[in-house]
């Protein structure tokens, strides 16, 4: 009885720390692609919205844009190369 409660325990232990190390098919790490800003350049005035922002961050050729800080200026955004 005893070394049946032995070999159960290492047992459980192996599992545990396979699965610790992900070779048991754990979670996959999945890399973020990273993202560019800069500054819009015709963007006038304090930005209020992200449609306004984003809208003539698209006339400048980035995808997407948005409000930022406290003096409330249009970041235009776009996946790094």
């Amino acid at each position: 009885m005893e070394a049946s409660r032995k070999v159960f325990s290492a047992m459980l232990l192996m599992v545990l720390l396979l699965a610790a190390t992900g070779e048991m098919g754990g979670p996959v790490m999945v890399a973020e692609a990273r993202t560019c800003e800069s500054q819009s350049h015709r963007f006038k005035g304090p930005c209020a919205r992200k449609a306004n922002c984003a809208s003539v961050c698209n006339t400048e050729g980035f995808p997407d844009g948005y409000c930022h800080g406290v003096r409330r200026r249009c970041m235009c955004t776009k996946p790094c190369p």
